[in-house]
């Protein structure tokens, strides 16, 4: 696709280095991490969508570099655009509250227009998203609503809550951490230290839709038409993940070609930010060139457009 760039969007980058660009998100500008690869167009683009409590730096550790998705993808041709959602990074000034799910949806499939209008996106759109942006992405992903969608990687995100939406709120602090991180040992010295950078406040909107999630996914699932991949840590502390509800979590997308779930092992609930975010991102992305590959061996009629 023909690019033409805003100013903001045009300031040169070292290739794989990312740097902040803002989107349309149908009336809400939405702060983004971009980074592009190395000579010439990329391959496809990796959108990632950050979980609850988190923002687009979550997918760039800086606790060790080798760890991250923004300069892992560029690496092997992809660019990479994480996201700030609704209510996070610059739009938290115009929607400080959030937004609920379903107009997280309409914003970010704005924002993801407003980006394929202005930046090359190779053979396509690649959903990567964690947690609550798990949600997002597959809602996103209903009725083809992502133009050039390849396919979807979801990581802490599932279909039955290991607790009670209701009471997530009222979790002391070691529970939540426990939670949200599993051993500590999983992560790389300086992970912590450097958490002003990822970790947000949660917008109060985004606890409004918790216990409606089971419903809204046996709405969504059998509209999605693209590969689907699901992956659950081996300390995942949200989500029942049993083989019987991964079985389960499968049977609910019948219209999609493939539906893959994996887990991660030596890994927490935040898998991106531990020393096992290397193997989960270059399984996304392996994911990713599977998708590619049936892309270009469907005939024209079903090929996702």
């Amino acid at each position: 696709m023909a690019r033409s760039s805003t100013p903001q969007d045009a300031r040169p980058s070292a290739a794989g280095t990312p740097r902040r660009i803002a989107l349309d998100g149908a009336g809400v500008r939405l702060s983004a991490l971009l980074a592009e690869p190395a000579g010439g167009a990329p391959r496809a683009a990796v959108v990632a969508l950050h979980g609850s409590g988190m923002n687009a730096a979550y997918f760039h550790a800086r606790a060790d570099p080798r760890l991250s998705l923004l300069t892992l993808g560029p690496r092997l041709g992809y660019t990479v655009l994480a996201l700030d959602r609704p209510g996070y990074g610059r739009s938290a000034t115009a929607v400080p509250d959030g937004q609920r799910l379903a107009e997280q949806t309409r914003t970010v499939r704005a924002a993801l227009g407003d980006f394929a209008a202005r930046h090359a996106t190779g053979a396509g759109t690649f959903l990567l998203a964690h947690s609550f942006g798990g949600k997002v992405a597959l809602t996103a992903a209903a009725d083809d609503g992502v133009p050039g969608l390849l396919g979807v990687d979801v990581s802490g995100c599932g279909h039955e809550y290991a607790v009670a939406p209701r009471t997530v709120s009222d979790l002391d602090g070691p529970e939540r951490r426990r939670r949200n991180w599993g051993p500590l040992r999983l992560y790389p010295p300086g992970t912590f230290a450097a958490g002003g950078s990822f970790v947000a406040a949660v917008p109060s909107r985004e606890y409004a839709d918790l216990e409606d999630w089971p419903r809204v996914l046996d709405a969504a699932a059998p509209r999605i038409r693209v590969p689907l991949r699901f992956t659950f840590a081996e300390h995942e502390g949200w989500w029942r993940h049993d083989d019987h509800r991964l079985r389960s979590l499968k049977t609910r997308f019948t219209a999609a070609p493939r539906v893959v779930v994996d887990r991660q092992a030596d890994a927490g609930h935040n898998i991106s930010l531990g020393w096992a975010a290397r193997s989960y991102h270059l399984s996304a992305l392996a994911f990713l060139e599977d998708c590619l590959v049936s892309d270009e061996a469907a005939p024209p009629r079903a090929r996702v457009s």
